[in-house]
């Protein structure tokens, strides 16, 4: 499989909806809670496999602002979980190269969440290899809402004029601002939606569906992924004939 990727059409940026660890649970008689603690092998194989492939940003959605409406117990878990793994995780990213980071409402998180993330921002912060995203108390809707109230108070303000409001600057208000926008998003677990990710920059993505369930996805279920994309023709609105031109 490997031997079959193309190295000069390997997406720039790869955005993961980590779906499928509650129902993996449930399928052995087990808690919720439980797969979410088996999804960190999925995690660290896909950082790898993508880190080996030569992707420069890998944005895995993590927790979505729809999530705190889950059970309290269930949320605590995954906020602890969430301790327990960067404080494990960060001397593998220092050695690996690899820069953390974040998008989402991050005064929303518990405080010993923050703590350990600024921690983990602030350890790997000179990295210049893979840039880690996660997508944390994130959604779609509530980035672009953010941006708009941002940008009516400049138009407010007199800072800008509104028919300076551009798709440019737009994307310069949201959180994703430093990073270019995902060539190829993966969702596990069989579910055919995007469920309030990204919903700005993945306007020109292309979309790769899996029936495999988070804690079972693997190195080379991403690399099945990246082979599907390559052979995709990506348009951008044009036509077949005028890319070949």
């Amino acid at each position: 499989m490997k031997e079959a990727i193309d190295k000069e059409r390997i997406p720039n940026h790869i955005a993961v909806i980590m779906d499928g660890n509650g129902r993996w649970a449930q399928s052995k008689g087990a808690q919720r809670v439980f797969g979410h603690r088996n999804a960190i092998t999925a995690v660290r194989e896909t950082i790898e496999g993508a880190k080996t492939l030569g992707v420069k940003y890998l944005t895995l959605y993590t927790f979505s602002t729809e999530n705190w409406s889950r059970p309290k117990l269930e949320v605590n878990a995954i906020m602890e979980l969430l301790v327990k793994t960067l404080t494990d995780q960060v001397p593998a990213m220092i050695k690996d190269n690899i820069k953390l980071v974040t998008i989402g409402e991050f005064s929303s998180l518990p405080k010993r969440g923050q703590a350990k993330l600024r921690e983990a921002m602030e350890k790997t912060a000179s990295n210049d290899g893979l840039t880690l995203i996660l997508a944390l108390s994130y959604s779609g809707r509530w980035e672009i809402k953010e941006a708009v109230k941002s940008i009516v108070q400049k138009v407010a303000d007199k800072k800008i004029d509104p028919e300076e409001v551009t798709e440019e600057l737009i994307s310069s208000h949201l959180h994703t601002q430093d990073y270019p926008d995902p060539e190829l998003l993966i969702r596990t677990s069989g579910e055919l939606r995007i469920s309030n990710f990204l919903l700005w920059q993945l306007a020109y993505t292309e979309l790769y569906f899996t029936d495999v369930l988070w804690p079972d996805f693997r190195k080379e279920h991403l690399l099945e992924a990246v082979k599907d994309f390559q052979k995709r023709e990506r348009r951008f609105g044009k036509t077949g004939a005028q890319l070949k031109s």
